[in-house]
């Protein structure tokens, strides 16, 4: 699974730009954040947790960690 083209579909689904995205992590991170900056990230894969968290909080969605074999 690629990240880069999971959020970029979920993005259009939403209906929201980067540069929406950009300014929105960049409030939640209190520190400037350009577009620039986040497209380089998707197309890199170079996203942090806390930024898919923030974009993925921002298109109504989050992310569930379970155990392959439950014990």
């Amino acid at each position: 699974m690629n990240i880069s083209n999971e959020l970029r579909k979920l993005m259009i689904d939403a209906d929201i730009t980067l540069t929406e995205l950009a300014s929105i992590i960049a409030k939640e991170k209190n520190r400037h954040y350009t577009i620039q900056n986040l497209s380089q990230k998707i197309r890199n894969n170079t996203l942090n947790a806390k930024e898919i968290d923030i974009i993925l909080k921002v298109l109504g969605y989050k992310i569930y960690f379970r155990p392959i074999n439950p014990l």
